[in-house]
């Protein structure tokens, strides 16, 4: 028997496992790359239309610093230029999750010592989730080139950005498997990958955004703009990939064989001889803290970045109106440009502070499944109790976040428009408006986790079809009761929209009754059921 033997029988049952969260990774990916080609295609005509719109990327730190630097005036350029840098990082997070999935925390549940003692290879169950990783890497691009060329767009140029999206999975597939081996858990190994992929992400930025070509050849999310679809179609961009993928990849099998299972190679740290949590929320405080601080420092950049781009957004529409159109539909008001453009992102700021509510939400199962949960009812703390000192810190954290979009835009737009008192607060206002929304997921999420334990990470899913529905809904023509379904639909679209008290409450209301009903399920379902 070696190291690698039974990975295939490994593979199989965990595509298995897999086969609701990865199909609609894929879905969502590639509706939105080939939905925004087709779009551009409506929106952008004729050459002159393509020269104004690009130059004025060109003219805009904030737009390259958030997508990157275009090469081609064309409608493949466009969609490479929007899809590049930001499809490479969504594909990046799906390959962390997965491999991380399906091995730091298969080992923290203790999963992997049972098929350990089988006729399974130490190293067979990191190498399936690197395959199963890959492979949906693959079927991504794969589906993502076939639709572009589908659509009209140039098959080399599909071709080449679609390497680039597999390129970025095998590099973050084994960046995972790095930081899986690193710690004793998931939590943490997925905020060490994330914060890789946020490191790379910021350093691109800095690169496109300042001229400093040279920054953004440090980043892999960086070569994917490097590879240049739909322009010079540099294949041999496509190496530097493979080479840092097995490089890291060999890295991850070496630090497997140096650590006991179970195990990272950097030990946990002791806690304090006498206990100074004081109480459930403490110890909630102490859980929840790392990931706050990492959710907010990530969208106080986002925010500074919209800011930047938000003065500029009229010199960079210039006389499309098919474009002003699209955000005045997008922002669902009849507000100025710039003012559509905030209430747009906002939106999508909201989704993204509701990864937040559905990862603390999550908490809840990650700590039953650990066998953490119970020591804690031991002392006497009820389920209830436990529970709600869990979600307050969901519920603060999520505004937290959103309060540093609002605060990071309002500063930077008011310094760029020269009224900090006129716009911080109505940037943070705007941003607030997004909580109830938001809180509706991490109600689903609690729910789940009342009622259907084993499926509380389908939470994610929701989360999956929320974005799709919110941000592609308008340019896909989607009937009106599917965008319905995403509460992100009936948020204030502010600045510039109207506020409806109706649906704010209700909303409220909405997350309320979720998560009463999950806490409901959860104090009548036997613990680690």
């Amino acid at each position: 028997m070696t190291a690698l033997t039974g990975t295939g029988a490994l593979v199989r049952p965990w595509f298995r496992r897999d086969r609701i969260m990865v199909p609609i990774w894929v879905y969502a990916i590639v509706a939105a790359v080939v939905g925004t080609s087709v779009s551009f295609k409506g929106l952008y005509g004729t050459p002159e239309a393509l020269r104004e719109f690009t130059t004025g990327i060109r003219d805009n730190s904030g737009a390259l610093a958030m997508y990157g630097e275009i090469y081609s005036q064309s409608i493949g350029g466009l969609t490479a230029w929007r899809f590049g840098a930001i499809g490479s990082a969504l594909i990046a997070m799906m390959s962390v999750f997965v491999v991380i999935r399906h091995t730091r925390a298969e080992e923290e549940t203790g999963r992997l010592e049972l098929i350990g003692a089988t006729a399974i290879g130490r190293q067979a169950p990191l190498a399936a989730a690197m395959i199963i990783s890959a492979v949906a890497s693959v079927v991504i691009a794969v589906f993502t080139a076939a639709g572009l060329v589908a659509a009209g767009m140039p098959a080399a140029g599909s071709l080449a950005l679609a390497l680039g999206q597999v390129g970025a999975g095998l590099v973050f597939t084994a960046v995972a498997a790095c930081a899986a081996q690193l710690t004793d858990s998931a939590r943490t190994a997925r905020g060490i990958a994330m914060s890789v992929l946020g490191l790379a992400y910021l350093v691109r930025g800095a690169g496109d955004a300042g001229g400093a070509s040279w920054l953004t050849w440090l980043s892999p999310v960086g070569w994917v703009t490097q590879i240049r679809p739909y322009a010079q179609n540099r294949w041999w961009v496509f190496a530097l990939f493979l080479g840092l993928a097995a490089a890291l990849a060999v890295v991850a099998f070496r630090l497997s064989e140096r650590r006991d299972l179970g195990a990272g190679l950097f030990a946990a740290r002791l806690g304090p001889a006498v206990g100074t949590l004081g109480g459930p929320v403490g110890l909630a405080w102490r859980q929840h803290r790392g990931a706050l601080i990492g959710w907010t420092a990530g969208v106080v950049v986002y925010g500074a970045i919209i800011g930047g781009v938000a003065g500029g957004v009229g010199e960079l529409v210039g006389d499309s109106s098919g474009t002003r159109d699209l955000l005045a539909k997008l922002s669902g008001s009849d507000a100025d440009l710039t003012e559509a453009f905030l209430a747009t992102v906002f939106g999508v700021g909201g989704i993204i502070a509701s990864g937040f509510a559905v990862q603390a939400a999550l908490r809840l199962r990650g700590e039953e499944t650990g066998q953490r949960l119970e020591p804690i009812l031991a002392t006497g703390t009820g389920r209830i109790l436990w529970a709600l000192s869990q979600l307050l810190f969901a519920v603060l954290g999520t505004a937290a976040v959103l309060g540093g979009l609002g605060l990071a835009s309002g500063l930077v737009y008011g310094l760029t428009e020269g009224d900090l008192t006129g716009q911080v607060p109505a940037l943070l206002g705007a941003a607030l408006g997004q909580l109830p929304a938001a809180l509706v997921l991490g109600g689903v999420t609690v729910a789940l986790f009342g009622f259907a334990p084993r499926a509380s990470a389908a939470a994610w899913g929701v989360l999956a079809v929320c974005l799709f529905v919110s941000e592609f809904g308008e340019l896909l023509k989607l009937p009106q009761p599917v965008r319905d379904v995403s509460p992100f639909t009936h948020s204030p679209k502010l600045p510039g929209g109207d506020v409806s008290a109706t649906a704010l409450i209700t909303l409220t209301l909405a997350a309320l009754a979720l998560a009463a009903a999950g806490l409901a399920g959860f104090r009548r379902r036997d613990i680690s059921g």
